[in-house]
């Protein structure tokens, strides 16, 4: 991945749980099958209220690729129960950055350990100023996300080495590669 990054939004609120980013009853789909991890990607985000969010899906029907690769949530994203599947649903469905005000920990070391995404945390709540469908960009070295559409600039956290792990491919090929173990 390169240091920039540019991708169409999508937009959540607080305490999305786990059920809600891939129901339990889509858990028995093989992961390391590549036509069964599929409906991971086709069931990511179903568990969503439909009255808060049926409007647009996130996954379009008979895709398991989503338009929106960056996800802007609010407080305490990933809650719920510690499945690997969450932050995995959300790869193979195609986001690639996931920026919220904080994020549930084992969901945020779920995301880094298994090399499946970057969690990255706002400074400030941003669910208010991105719509779903804006672009983002992602400027990793500054830390910073701009709204395309409205052309404002946003801090974030730094990310640290949750990057270069993610880019690894995951917390065990991140020590391999650097001579860790």
């Amino acid at each position: 991945m390169g240091n920039i990054y540019k991708g169409r939004v999508f937009i959540l609120g607080d305490n999305i749980d786990t059920d809600q980013i891939i129901p339990a009853k889509f858990l028995v789909y093989d992961l390391e099958d590549s036509e069964e991890k599929k409906e991971y990607g086709r069931n990511a985000l179903s568990g969503l209220p439909e009255k808060e969010y049926g409007d647009k899906p996130f996954v379009e029907e008979g895709a398991y690729k989503s338009e929106y690769s960056v996800i802007i949530a609010g407080e305490n994203f990933g809650c719920g129960s510690s499945r690997e599947h969450a932050p995995a649903a959300l790869r193979i469905s195609g986001v690639k950055f996931i920026v919220a005000t904080n994020f549930a920990r084992i969901f945020y070391r779920n995301c880094i350990d298994g090399g499946f995404l970057v969690p990255v945390e706002s400074k400030q709540d941003l669910t208010k100023e991105f719509k779903t469908g804006d672009f983002a960009v992602i400027d990793v070295d500054r830390s910073v996300i701009q709204n395309i559409n409205t052309s404002e600039e946003f801090e974030l956290f730094d990310m640290g080495k949750s990057r270069e792990i993610v880019d690894a491919g995951g917390l065990f090929k991140y020590a391999r590669k650097m001579e860790m173990i």
